[in-house]
């Protein structure tokens, strides 16, 4: 390799360096989260956009809450009924298949969600509070169409690493469900990976989502919604 053509290599890798370490805190996907907040307006509907710039209202119940069977959940376990009824067909056909998927954390009031954000604030400290729990009102558990899920080792914290991991992350979708928060989407949805975190949005979107391999986030700034 010539001299000149050495150098000019040693500059643009030079050049690639510096401008990672000072655009790696810049969002390229345009969001400053829990900035520029907006009410959302239609929160029944089950494709609704929840996130760290869309909020719930404090008092925002969902209107057809129904508990899902003790056979997919554990007790005192909700979702909206169109949601519902979708996680316990999944269930029932994982578990047709040696397969058990359980509800582990569903419906979270405001309340609540003041409660747990405030609980991670004070025993992890506010930056890791905002990446694995979401302030009041906006947290998709509100909505009724979330569902943290566990598989046979009984812990939702490790269900990436159980069983039924691979066999959720396949075929959620065909059942309205997406994994919300992925792996290397983080900038994006402003939440750490989270495995175990699947939301109901129907299946005609769930299944475009999975073939694009999409966020519902992306979904929205795609088509301008």
């Amino acid at each position: 390799m010539k001299e000149e053509t050495f150098k000019r290599c040693v500059y643009i890798i030079l050049f690639i360096l510096i401008m990672i370490v000072f655009t790696k805190d810049i969002n390229f996907f345009g969001t400053n989260f829990y900035e520029d907040i907006k009410p959302i307006e239609h929160p029944e509907s089950i494709q609704v956009l929840v996130n760290k710039n869309n909020q719930l209202a404090m008092d925002y119940i969902p209107s057809d809450l129904e508990q899902i069977s003790l056979n997919y959940a554990i007790e005192g376990q909700y979702l909206k009924k169109e949601a519902k009824e979708k996680f316990e067909q999944l269930s029932k056909d994982a578990s047709e298949l040696g397969y058990q998927i359980i509800a582990s954390s569903t419906y979270r009031s405001y309340a609540y969600q003041s409660q747990l954000y405030e609980y991670y604030i004070k025993t992890k400290g506010l930056e890791y509070a905002d990446l694995c729990s979401a302030r009041p009102g906006h947290s998709e558990h509100q909505t009724g169409l979330a569902v943290d899920v566990m598989g046979s080792n009984h812990d939702y914290d490790q269900f990436e690493l159980s069983v039924e991991f691979p066999w959720m992350k396949e075929n959620a979708y065909q059942y309205g469900f997406i994994l919300r928060y992925p792996k290397g989407k983080e900038n994006i949805t402003g939440f750490k990976y989270e495995p175990w975190h699947y939301r109901y949005v129907g299946v005609e979107l769930a299944k475009l989502l999975y073939e694009n391999n999409w966020t519902l986030d992306e979904y929205y700034q795609e088509h301008h919604i």
